[in-house]
């Protein structure tokens, strides 16, 4: 019968994920920042659990992003405004240009994987415009396979990016420009809708797409979430797009991410100022698993779900589930916490084992 590989469960109860994704290994306990280890506690350990190792999980290595052309740490605060024009009635029309490849992307060291893609890097690029803008995104398929772009938000049924509607499939080589009023505001996303749709996503083909809400429209609440307004810049905002890979195409995610890189943000802790505020627009776009979720350490959040209103419709929390597609702004702050490391992560402990934990390093 061949080769026969292996489940992620079987490879996380052997504890080495080095084996199945061909070189992500474990780096034992060590943090950033942090100079002890627990290795004689996991040796002391009956062999029920000796195989596993203690602390935190983490890969060998780093990821090579000059070379991939794209870096974790610098997407969390990246976004494309677009180029801005003004109509001839006085409406502001913001236009993108999105293309799409195929190219083989690093998720993890020396592990690689072979994606489609938006502009060269996974997720895509984070669009973001003004509510009521006239947005247009010429769309490029540079690509082997027919791909489209379909916006999660308002637009007419030929905007649609759906196969059999509109224009439809792109085929490789062609061209269109997607047309749509910005509505409603809030935190949405993108992605190829081709078929079989699961294995555009898998592949890589998804963005974030930001839409601030309109002061004149929703009065002065509106203001701290628009970076117009000098309101907004209480807050530090971080786009975080929970994805994962399955890199042996049996229908089983082998390595999950914040960002596409696993334990990126283990490695390089992100920077926060305590003394500011915090704004996380997190997406679920993970393939093959129903839920995916953001537990916050020594911490609690105020969470706005699609971001569509200003008012939290949870409070309090530190926990959040999202379906695949689903999104939501996460608001908190650390101005009551002493400086140091705070973990957050999936808590399906099977995700975070596997890569997708982070660590906020509060200043």
């Amino acid at each position: 019968m061949g080769e026969r590989w292996l489940s992620r469960r079987q490879f996380l109860r052997a504890g080495s994920l080095s084996a199945a994704v061909g070189g992500l290994g474990w780096l034992g306990t060590r943090w950033p920042g942090r100079d002890h280890d627990h290795t004689s506690h996991a040796e002391s350990h009956t062999d029920n659990h000796a195989a596993t190792p203690h602390g935190p999980a983490m890969t060998v290595g780093d990821v090579d992003t000059a070379a991939m052309g794209y870096d974790p740490s610098e997407f969390l605060t990246t976004f494309d405004y677009g180029t801005i024009s003004v109509g001839a009635d006085g409406q502001t029309v913001r236009e993108f240009t999105l293309t799409a490849f195929d190219k083989e992307i690093e998720i993890a060291p020396g592990v690689f994987f072979p994606a489609w893609i938006y502009n060269g890097q996974v997720p895509g690029p984070t669009l973001r415009c003004n509510e009521g803008d006239l947005v247009r995104v010429n769309f490029v398929n540079a690509g082997s396979h027919p791909h489209t772009i379909h916006f999660h938000g308002i637009h007419t049924a030929v905007m649609d990016g759906v196969p059999g509607i509109g224009r439809g499939d792109i085929e490789p080589g062609e061209a269109f420009t997607y047309e749509f009023r910005a509505e409603p505001f809030g935190c949405h996303l993108y992605h190829c809708h081709s078929m079989p749709l699961k294995k555009h996503i898998a592949k890589g083909l998804y963005g974030a797409f930001i839409i601030n809400p309109d002061p004149a429209r929703h009065g002065e609440a509106a203001r701290a979430r628009h970076p117009d307004y000098p309101e907004s810049a209480a807050w530090q905002e971080f786009v975080m797009v929970m994805n994962a890979f399955d890199t042996d195409f049996d229908g089983e995610n082998e390595v999950y991410a914040v960002n596409t890189v696993a334990f990126h943000y283990m490695k390089h802790p992100i920077p926060v100022d305590r003394t500011r505020q915090i704004r996380v627009y997190l997406i679920n776009i993970t393939e093959f698993d129903p839920v995916n979720s953001l537990h916050l350490h020594a911490n609690f959040f105020d969470y706005y779900d699609h971001g569509t209103t200003l008012e939290p419709t949870l409070r309090r929390i530190d926990t959040v589930m999202q379906c695949q597609a689903q999104r939501g702004i996460l608001e908190f702050s650390y101005q009551e916490h002493e400086p140091g490391l705070y973990m957050f992560h999936a808590h399906q402990s099977e995700f975070a084992e596997l890569g997708w934990s982070s660590v906020f390093e509060v200043r």
